[in-house]
Formats: structure tokens, sequence, C-alpha cells
């Protein structure tokens, strides 16, 4: 009877040592759950800020220099006496132009014109550099518009704190809202910014844009006094009507001028036929860094494809309220956001591949441990 009574409490002894054991492997479990999680949040916070200081930084120098150059030619139009509209422009930037005027090539967004004045878009268009894998020092060609004159300088200053090589290609002709004030064209804003000493890119090229990229629709007193301009600067002029040609012409002088140099991005800014192309694919490329899967053939592909098809990696600053929303940028925002405000800075940790990379860490050692803790339970 001793005997059984003794097996008996040995047997108990036993299974409260076994659920003992059990408890205390279960509470090391959960402490080691719980010092992994501190541990991740602890990680997510220091990895990423390292990973992606430099480049937060570049993004900010960026977004701070587009800033001040929107501030040089504010003061330059108000010290003109070229009055700026508050019910139109209503950050009084002074970068919203007519909603018609003989230098008008084209129909316009309002809101989508107020939206590309946010400093932010230089901050993005460094991100988007760095996407396309360029670095400092490199050669880049961009093709732009009037219609966009904020997207110009977002474009510059991401390339003046890159120190990148900028082969400048652009139309003068603008669409309503975009720099299209007879007293106030590109012309005259990159003549003011370059005296200013914020930058100093001369263009390879100018055209007049509009019909047949010639300028046929320009008021003809302003086309004349465009051209005079354009020789009196010393610029080289492109004036060629026949499209499959004129798209030649462009890639023969920014090859020219890249030399022995790889071209390691193509920016395209507003909606320049020469740019875009004449083909319906346009429309199936979102804003931003592209991806092309679909070349049109070439009597009808643009800039944009010609690119492409020789591998060169596409930015694509157009259809602005998608851009904004793809990166994170507000629309028509009142006020303008300073600096490094906009939702885009804070998003750039997540989006980085050393946060992505250490959550599916912490997901694989969360489910061992997980998986452990249930084989025990």
């Amino acid at each position: 009877m001793k005997s059984e009574l003794l097996e008996e409490k040995s047997m108990v002894f036993l299974k409260q040592k076994g659920e003992g054991n059990r408890k205390r492997k279960y509470g090391r479990s959960l402490s080691f759950l719980a010092i992994l999680s501190l541990v991740f949040f602890i990680l997510s916070r220091l990895i990423p800020n390292w990973a992606t200081r430099s480049l937060r930084e570049d993004m900010l120098q960026a977004s701070k220099l587009m800033s001040r150059s929107i501030k040089t030619l504010k003061d330059y139009r108000r010290a003109k006496g070229i009055s700026i509209d508050p019910t139109i422009d209503i950050n009084r930037t002074g970068l919203i132009g007519l909603e018609t005027s003989p230098l008008t090539t084209s129909l316009g967004g309002l809101k989508a014109k107020r939206t590309s004045v946010n400093p932010d878009f230089a901050g993005l268009v460094v991100y988007l550099f760095k996407k396309a894998g360029v670095g400092t020092g490199d050669t880049i060609a961009v093709g732009a518009s009037g219609s966009f004159p904020a997207l110009i300088l977002s474009v510059l200053s991401a390339a003046e704190v890159l120190k990148l090589d900028t082969l400048l290609y652009y139309s003068l002709g603008a669409s309503q809202w975009g720099a299209n004030h007879p007293e106030f064209h590109w012309l005259t804003m990159e003549d003011c910014l370059s005296r200013a000493g914020i930058f100093d890119t001369a263009p390879l090229a100018v055209s007049l844009g509009g019909e047949e990229d010639t300028g046929k629709n320009i008021g003809p007193e302003l086309r004349a006094a465009l051209l005079e301009l354009v020789e009196k600067k010393g610029f080289r002029l492109l004036e060629e009507p026949d499209f499959e040609k004129n798209v030649a012409s462009r890639m023969r002088i920014y090859l020219q001028a890249a030399g022995d140099k790889k071209i390691k991005a193509f920016i395209n800014v507003g909606g320049n036929t020469p740019n875009i192309g004449v083909d319906s694919e346009i429309l199936n490329l979102k804003p931003g860094l592209v991806q092309v899967t679909k070349i049109p053939p070439r009597p009808r592909r643009g800039m944009v494809f010609e690119m492409a098809a020789r591998d060169i990696p596409v930015i694509h600053l157009l259809f602005i309220k998608g851009l904004a929303e793809r990166y994170g940028l507000p629309w028509d925002p009142v006020p303008l956001p300073r600096p490094g405000e906009s939702p885009l800075f804070s998003s750039v940790i997540e989006k980085h591949p050393s946060f992505f990379s250490l959550a599916v860490l912490y997901v694989i050692l969360f489910t061992v441990v997980f998986l452990f803790r249930k084989k025990i339970g």
C-alpha cells in the first residue's frame, strides 16, 4: 500500500515538475518574443535611419534649394511689376501663369500646376534618381516644356545637389497656367536664376514647342521676340517640323553632348510632343520611374520610348495627380508644405530595402518561436 502511495506521489511530483518545466519554457519563449519585438523596434528605428540618412539629407537639400529658387523668381516677378493673382496663385509663388496668352500652346489643369510648386517635388526627384541607379556625378538627359516650370526647378535642384552632369533640352511653349506669361516665360526665369547664382545649366538646344514644335500657334510678335532672345543668348535652336527627324535630332544632340559618358536616366517634364511621342502607349505609363514594356514603332515614338529602347531608365513627370498620389505628395495644398514635410519623406524608411529585410527576418524568427512554443505546449 505504501509503495502504491509512494508511486502515486512520485507521478504527481513528476507531473507537476513537467508542468513547471513547460511553464518555464513557455515563459522563456514569451520573454524571447518580447525581447525580439523590442530589438526589432529598436533596429527598425536605427538601421533604416542610418541607411537612408544620406538619401533623406539629399532629398531635403534639394527641396530647400527648390524653395529658394521659387522665392528668387517670385521676388524678381514682383520687382518687375508683374502681378500675382492670389485667387489663382493661392500660395503666391509667382510660378502660376495665365489662363490664356500668346504663348499658350494647349490646355492645362490649374490644380496640377499649383501642386507641382511644392518644393518637395525636388526631394521626390532625388528619390527617383536613386531608384533609377543615378549616382553622384552621373550624366542625365532632360527633355522639358515650359508647361511645368516648377518641375524643371525640381529636376535642376535635384541634379545640383547630386552634382549631376545635366544635358538639358527644353521647349518654350507652355500650356495654360504654366510659364506662358509673355513677360515671365522660361527664358526669363532661367536668366534670373543664373544671375542669382542658383543654377547655371545652359541648354543644349531649345525649340519653340507647340504645333510641330516650331511655335506655329504662338502669337507672331511674341514668336519673333523669342527667336531674337534665343539668338542673343547664343542657344542652339531646333526647328524641325517632321516628327521623326525631330526626335532623331534630339537623340543625336544628347549623345554628342554625353560623349563617352553613359546617360544614366532620361527625365521628361511636361507633354512636349517630341518627348512623349504620338502613340497612345504613352497613356499606359505611370508617372514617376516608369517600367516601359512596349516600344512603339520609330515613326510614332518620342524621346521617352527612344531612351527606353536603349535601356536608359525613364522618369516621367506628367499626370501630376497620379504622381502625387503614387509618391505621397499632397494635392493642391494650401499652404505649401515646408521642405521635408510631405509624407514622402517619412515613407522613405518603409520603402528602404533594409527595413523590408529586417521585417522579413522578424516574421521568420517570430514564426519559429511560436511553433516551438506550440510544440512544447
